[in-house]
């Protein structure tokens, strides 16, 4: 079975009692004290005022939001149970406890995990995390302050890819977005899928994304996903996800799947669940490009690049862009389909050559991996919040 998924409330809870144990009030077996929710004073995050304070400081943004007198405010319910299955990470260094704030209209979390030193290990997942800021930052001009890297590179213990930080990162991903914003969630790792009891998946089955601590603190399911990032995106909000992973046809959930045949014909299937439930947005548009269907596996190998371990799905994205096929999205998921077809044919199709340019250059950087050769049988899938024409909607972040 899964562990217990602790609520957003206690997320917060566990990372304001890193900022500040000794002023916060201590989680044991007493009964239930009612706690006021206010919202922070700059970012609108929404923080559990413990009894008697004066003040709060928010643990995303370190604004403190003052209060007269948390009495007079209406009670609250009392926050669900903590759970000691997942304690809160280390504390870092108290200058790395602020994730980056975002400057301009776009945002971006991009998570590669290699597993490295287990069992599961992949070679190219962080290669793909370093390709797509780069291709992020010098194509389409994301500050490079306004992305957050979740690898097992990084230093920062809030930025190695546990399934806290990972869920952290996507709630500061939407948070306080605005009309006009772009946001992008990449991420290249292991993708599973697990039996659905609730009637809303078409297949049966619910799809995860796989942590680097999945084995222990268990998987992202689909449902989460589209609760964290997909339902609560506001009118005028664009959000993109990239997700190279196996079985990830439909990670986001989204209600409609554009099912395209080999000669680049296609239609929408509708995957609204019967129950009625609403997957989509509160206004915003989504669109999730992934690299296989449900029930197909996605390949870490280099037999698109030639000169490092790479997914395929991300490497022929960003190959689909810098040679020009990204103008629409049609455009960009035949370049897709083209290129990995092409490379489990044996018959070339990746690689840097047609107009290199800066994203390819980058790629001739990196240290070269190992292969699961050829034989690619992934179809990247695209989903979307609505419906539209994959040929006239032009792409851009």
């Amino acid at each position: 079975p899964q562990p217990p998924v602790p609520s957003l409330c206690n997320l917060y809870i566990s990372y304001l009692f890193q900022l500040c144990p000794s002023s916060l009030f201590v989680l044991t077996d007493l009964p239930p004290i009612m706690y006021m929710l206010v919202n922070c004073s700059n970012c609108h995050t929404p923080l559990q005022l413990p009894p008697g304070a004066r003040s709060i400081r928010c643990a995303i943004c370190q604004a403190v939001t003052p209060l007269a007198d948390p009495r007079t405010g209406p009670p609250q319910p009392p926050p669900s149970s903590y759970s000691s299955h997942q304690p809160p990470p280390p504390a870092p260094p108290p200058h790395s406890l602020v994730p980056p704030p975002a400057h301009g209209r776009k945002k971006a979390v991009i998570c590669g995990i290699s597993y490295r030193f287990s069992r599961h290990e992949l070679k190219g997942c962080i290669n793909d995390a370093k390709c797509m800021k780069y291709l992020l930052i010098n194509k389409f001009q994301f500050p490079e302050s306004s992305i957050i890297m979740l690898t097992e590179e990084e230093t920062d213990p809030y930025k190695i890819p546990t399934i806290y930080n990972m869920r952290m990162a996507l709630h500061w991903l939407v948070q306080g977005c605005q009309p006009g914003d772009s946001l992008l969630f990449h991420y290249s790792g292991h993708g599973s899928r697990q039996r659905n009891y609730n009637g809303d998946e078409v297949d049966g089955y619910d799809e995860t994304l796989c942590p680097l601590d999945f084995e222990t603190q268990g998987m992202i399911v689909d449902d989460e996903i589209n609760a964290t990032i997909v339902r609560p995106l506001p009118h005028g909000v664009k959000l993109h996800a990239i997700i190279d992973a196996c079985h990830s046809g439909t990670v986001l959930d989204l209600p409609f799947l554009c099912r395209m045949n080999r000669s680049g014909h296609y239609g929408w299937e509708d995957h609204r669940p019967r129950s009625g439930v609403w997957k989509g947005t509160s206004g915003g548009e989504v669109i999730s490009f992934s690299g296989c269907d449900d029930d197909q596996t996605s390949a870490d190998t280099s037999a698109l690049s030639k000169i490092t371990t790479t997914g395929a799905m991300t490497f022929s994205f960003i190959q689909a862009i810098e040679r020009g096929h990204g103008t629409t999205y049609g455009g960009i998921l035949n370049s897709m389909r083209s290129a990995i077809r092409d490379a489990g044919n044996g018959l070339g199709g990746g690689g840097s050559g047609g107009g290199g340019g800066a994203v390819t250059s980058l790629l001739t950087m990196l240290l070269t991996g190992g292969s699961l050769g050829g034989g690619l049988r992934q179809e990247p899938q695209l989903t979307a919040c609505q419906q539209f024409d994959v040929y006239t909607k032009p792409f851009s972040l």
